[in-house]
């Protein structure tokens, strides 16, 4: 079992603390936060080990797992890394692309591991459909969360929509062309609201909604392709799965069939993947305990999250 330590005993740090507790795969040493009335209290209320000093949970143990303040992610994973700890660290990966770029440099420099945190890929809904996903052309997503203070601390970019970003980075095999993008600033100082088109040199568009000061919450995501149409509901943990296929020369009753304006017959039909129950959370912190102790990729590398991070500052700078 890796030792690990937390960094941060805020509402997700709490979370992360609780799975990796339970976790078969880590043995939890104990966690950090500079509040030491929250560290007494979390210590006194949950049993985990405070330590008060940030240097002498890192020397205890294998992998560091930062759940802080996104202005504070460097700081502490530069710390670890030089210390030659492995590190999991929540999105984004940093404030700045020059920070996350010189992680990268640390992490290969002395060895180790990282994973960024970015949940959704391990969303059971997304993890039935991935595989489906292939090549597509125009995705759409939509993802709107009821006001909450925390996370006002950075655009909703950096807050929601990076989510998107990420996993439409996954399934599109192309590199970024251009970004269009506009965002609104209603409650916090930086924007709630902002809509985001990007095309890819491949011809793909996607079109990314995100907000938060909407008065329901969905994060929902289309992918069209050819011959395909796919819808994840990352919230409802729900796929939807439309194909079609050529049409046969006797259709049944029941045969769903479409003929398009050159007399070409399609047939569509529906799939229906198995949904598996998982915590997310969990699965992304054990899958980057099985990369340590296999000595295999991370599912979501340093690389892969600093990329998210620096399409995501297009788009902030291109309001």
């Amino acid at each position: 079992m890796l030792k690990v330590g937390v960094l941060g005993a805020g509402h997700l740090g709490k979370i992360h603390l609780r799975l990796l507790n339970e976790s078969e795969k880590y043995s939890l040493v104990g966690f950090y936060d500079p509040d030491v009335i929250n560290g007494k209290k979390v210590e006194a209320e949950f049993g985990y080990t405070y330590f008060d000093n940030i240097n002498k949970l890192m020397d205890a143990v294998d992998v560091l797992d930062i759940v802080t303040p996104t202005l504070s992610h460097f700081d502490c994973a530069k710390k670890a890394i030089e210390k030659g700890k492995h590190i999991f660290i929540e999105k984004p990966i940093t404030n700045t692309l020059a920070e996350a770029e010189e992680l990268i440099e640390l992490k290969n420099k002395h060895n180790v591991k990282g994973q960024v945190g970015h949940v959704e890929r391990f969303n059971p809904a997304f993890s039935a459909v991935k595989n489906s996903i292939v090549n597509p052309m125009f995705i759409e997503t939509h993802r709107l969360a009821e006001f909450n203070p925390r996370g006002t601390d950075v655009p909703v970019v950096l807050d929601l929509m990076i989510h998107d970003i990420d996993a439409i980075l996954s399934v599109v095999n192309s590199e970024v062309k251009s970004i269009n993008a506009s965002g609104v600033s209603v409650i916090s100082k930086s924007p709630d609201i902002a809509n985001a088109r990007i095309e890819f040199k491949n011809g793909c568009v996607a079109n990314l909604t995100a907000s938060r000061i909407s008065l329901k919450n969905m994060r929902k995501s289309r992918f069209f392709q050819q011959d395909a149409y796919i819808s994840v509901d990352f919230l409802e943990k729900k796929v939807e799965v439309v194909k079609m296929k050529d049409a046969p020369e006797q259709a049944g009753d029941f045969d769903m069939v479409l003929q398009n304006a050159e007399g070409e017959k399609k047939q569509i039909y529906f799939e229906n993947p198995e949904v598996a129950g998982n915590n997310a959370i969990l699965d992304e912190l054990e899958t980057f305990a099985d990369a340590i102790n296999n000595n295999t990729t991370p599912i979501v590398t340093l690389e892969q999250g600093t990329n998210a991070l620096r399409v995501a500052l297009q788009i902030i700078e291109s309001f």
